[in-house]
C-alpha cells in the first residue's frame, strides 16, 4: 500500500507533459511488457506438478554433488553479492565517488524491491528446497522464509541494470557484469537456497525493476531540482 500510495503520489504531482512523456516511453518499452509477461509465466507455472519435478531434478544435479571445499567458500562469498547489505554498501562507495544520484537510485530501489520481493513470496508460498528435497547441500546457513523469487538474483540483477544504465559500457563489459550477476544466480541453487525457477524469476524481476528505475530516473531529477 505504501508502494501504490507513493507511485500515485508521484505522478500526480508530475507536470502534465511530463507525465504524458513517461507514459510513451512506457508504451514504448515492449521489451519490458515482454519480461512481465515472462514474469507472470513463471508464476503461474508454480501449479504445474511436472514443472517441480523439473526444477527438483536440475537442482539435484547442481547441489547434490561432492564439491571441493575451497569452491564451497567461493561461492558462498559469491552469492553475498546479492545481498542487501552489499548494495547499500556500494552505494555509499558511489556517493563518496560522487555518483549521487546513482546511489540514491540504489537504496531506495533496493528498499522498494525488497519490499517487492517480499510480498511476492508472502503470496506464492513456495518452500525452499531444503525443506522439501532430502540430501539438500546447504552452505552457510539455512535461509529464511520462502523461496520463490530468488531476492539475491534479483538484487543483483537490478544493481547491473543500473551501473549499465549510469556508466554506459562497452558491450564486452556490459556481457562481463550480467556474466557475474548469472553466477550469482547459480549460487543461490549451489549453496540450497533455490530452485532453479527461482532463480529465473529474479533475473526477470530484477532486470524489470532497473528498466523502471532507468524510465523514472529523469523524471525524479527534474522533480527533485
Amino acid at each position: 500500500m505504501i508502494l501504490v500510495t507513493g507511485l500515485i503520489l508521484f505522478i500526480f504531482y508530475m507536470p502534465g507533459g511530463t507525465r504524458a512523456s513517461l507514459w510513451t516511453e512506457f508504451i514504448d518499452q515492449r521489451g519490458l511488457v515482454v519480461l512481465l509477461a515472462l514474469f507472470a509465466l513463471l508464476t503461474l507455472s508454480l501449479i504445474w506438478s511436472a514443472g517441480q519435478r523439473l526444477d527438483a531434478r536440475v537442482f539435484t544435479l547442481f547441489n547434490m554433488r561432492s564439491y571441493p571445499k575451497w569452491l564451497d567458500r567461493c561461492m558462498w562469498l559469491t552469492t553475498q553479492l546479492g545481498n542487501m547489505l552489499t548494495a547499500f554498501l556500494a552505494a555509499i562507495v558511489f556517493f563518496l565517488l560522487g555518483y549521487h544520484d546513482l546511489a540514491i537510485e540504489i537504496v531506495l530501489g533496493t528498499l522498494t524491491l525488497w519490499l517487492l520481493v517480499e510480498t511476492i513470496k508472502a503470496l506464492a508460498e513456495r518452500d525452499r528446497p531444503f525443506r522439501t528435497l532430502d540430501k539438500t547441500r546447504i552452505i552457510g546457513w539455512e535461509e529464511k522464509g520462502d523461496s520463490f523469487p530468488s531476492g539475491h538474483t534479483t538484487q543483483i540483477f537490478f544493481l547491473m541494470t543500473l551501473f549499465i544504465h549510469h556508466f554506459q559500457p562497452g558491450m564486452l563489459e556490459m556481457v562481463s557484469l550480467y556474466g557475474v550477476a548469472g553466477l550469482v544466480g547459480f549460487t543461490r541453487i549451489y549453496v540450497g537456497a533455490h530452485y532453479p525457477r527461482d532463480v529465473i524469476a529474479g533475473v526477470v524481476l530484477g532486470l524489470v525493476w532497473g528498466i523502471l528505475a532507468t524510465l523514472i530516473s529523469p523524471y525524479w531529477l527534474v522533480l527533485r531540482f
